[in-house]
């Protein structure tokens, strides 16, 4: 089967390149061409009226009624070597008064018709028999009194000759200039196009173990070096995920195999000698709270799984903020009781933001038991409700723990990220909480600020859009459905 469709863009840009192009050169030939021949026809025209005022001076009625043509102006008479004459002089009843030798029989196409139509002032086009062109004007002409038909005409074989070389020339020249065309084109083509080449072969070698590589940019300010940037930029991010995902992968695992492990080696304890009732119930209590502290992480797990799938639907409504962080506290306040905390609530209570009540619950929730969890007993955990400006509100969660070095302040909320991993597994985290939070916070277009300094505590700020109490819409609202 014949392929219509060349395969590659460097042959498809040159065909097109050449089929334009032929267009052009066609119409600007066959433009060049019509106005060659019509200022051709034009000149001949001129000729033939200077010609015709020529024959009619030289017009003399003979003694026998013809019709002589003087010769004497031999200069006049000069042109008949240049541009052959074919002259006829009629009278008005259809008699031949006078014909030069040279007029070939159908010259003319017989006597002119009577009537009106023995006139025809305007040049007019004639093919003979044998195909010679003529180009005629037929006019009345007063002579001794009474008045005859002049037949005059001139060959058109050296407007058509000279046509036909410029359409020779055109013929060969066109073909040629395209030839040349396409192969510059080609050329042209496939050296524009050989970045895309190499980005391609490189490309190919790109691989899930060799994401490190990258294409190449020969122009970064051509559209092909943006294209290559721009993919580079991709397998950037592409990179980071994978990377994020390996991370994940290994601590998922190694959080995974610590409470298993312990549950592994408190049953495995408490199987090989004889124990008392006290110490089995022990045991197993034990491997409870590892199971307890498994399935909190298969839950914190599976959230940020579903969270990075956007598998979470956000069903917003307008909620008073202050509700929220009430909620929160009553459902920590037990472990602050243990720790013998103190938790304050207080702040603004008619601030209104647009959220998912549930999901934000849990963000504060976890914002308060990371306070919790690093702040001594008897310290106080603030959360206050206050409205930054016309457009956000602010729920501050402020502890009196050991605080955060700046240089981690960009890394507290990365998944499974501690400042203190020997410490934070003791206390039964995984590194999860944080992270959960900021993604909950950002679903609902809003942000979570850090301000800490190491051993003056940590404030964490959930900073949303508020509710607009006139138009009941959340202004500015960023974030959306997840």
């Amino acid at each position: 089967m014949i392929r219509l469709r060349p395969r590659h863009v460097r042959a498809r840009l040159t065909l097109w390149y050449v089929a334009v192009l032929a267009t052009l050169l066609v119409l600007f030939a066959s433009g060049t061409a019509t106005f060659f021949f019509f200022s051709l026809r034009q000149e001949l025209d001129a000729n033939l009226a200077r010609d015709f005022e020529t024959v009619e001076g030289l017009l003399d009625a003979g003694p026998d009624g013809q019709v002589v043509l003087r010769s004497h102006h031999h200069d006049e008479d000069e042109v008949e070597s240049e541009q052959p004459r074919f002259l006829e002089v009629w009278s008005k009843d259809g008699k031949l008064l006078l014909r030069s030798a040279n007029v070939p029989p159908d010259a003319f196409g017989g006597p002119p018709h009577p009537g009106n139509g023995m006139e025809e002032p305007a040049p007019t086009s004639r093919a003979l028999a044998d195909g010679t062109r003529l180009r005629m004007v037929t006019r009345l002409h007063s002579l001794g009194g009474r008045q005859v038909v002049v037949r005059l005409a001139h060959s058109e074989e050296r407007l058509w000759h000279e046509l036909r070389e410029l359409l020779g020339v055109v013929a060969f020249g066109i073909p040629a200039a395209l030839a040349v065309a396409g192969v510059g084109g080609y050329l042209l083509a496939r050296r524009a196009l050989s970045p895309v080449d190499a980005m391609a072969k490189q490309a190919a070698r790109i691989s899930g173990d060799r994401l490190d590589e990258r294409l190449p940019v020969e122009n970064p300010h051509d559209e092909l070096g943006q294209l290559a940037l721009v993919l580079n930029q991709s397998l950037d991010r592409l990179q980071a995920a994978f990377a994020q995902l390996r991370r994940f992968t290994a601590d998922a695992s190694h959080e995974l195999r610590t409470p298993l492990t312990a549950v592994r080696s408190v049953g495995e304890v408490a199987l090989q000698d004889q124990r008392s009732p006290q110490e089995y119930r022990e045991a197993i209590g034990s491997m409870l709270e590892e199971v307890d502290r498994l399935t909190r992480l298969v839950d914190s797990l599976l959230t940020l799984s579903r969270a990075d799938a956007s598998s979470i639907v956000i069903h917003r409504s307008p909620t008073v903020l202050m509700d929220v962080a009430r909620e929160a506290a009553a459902l920590v306040e037990v472990l602050a009781e243990e720790k013998h905390q103190e938790l304050i609530v207080n702040g603004d209570s008619a601030t209104l933001v647009s959220v998912d009540r549930l999901l934000l619950r849990q963000a504060v929730i976890n914002l308060l038991d990371n306070a919790i969890q690093h702040s001594p007993p008897g310290a106080t955990v603030r959360v206050r409700v206050v409205k930054r400006n016309q457009q956000h509100a602010v729920l501050e969660v402020e502890d009196q723990g050991p605080g955060i070095a700046a240089m981690y302040h960009e890394k507290i909320f990365e998944r499974f990220f501690r400042t203190d991993p020997a410490r934070s597994r003791e206390q039964g985290g995984a590194g999860l909480g944080l992270a959960i939070a900021d993604w909950a916070v950002r679903a609902h277009g809003g942000t979570i600020e850090l301000k800490s300094e190491e051993g003056r505590g940590s404030v964490f700020q959930i900073v949303l859009p508020v509710v607009d109490l006139s138009s009941n819409k959340t202004i500015p609202e960023t974030g959306g459905q997840t």
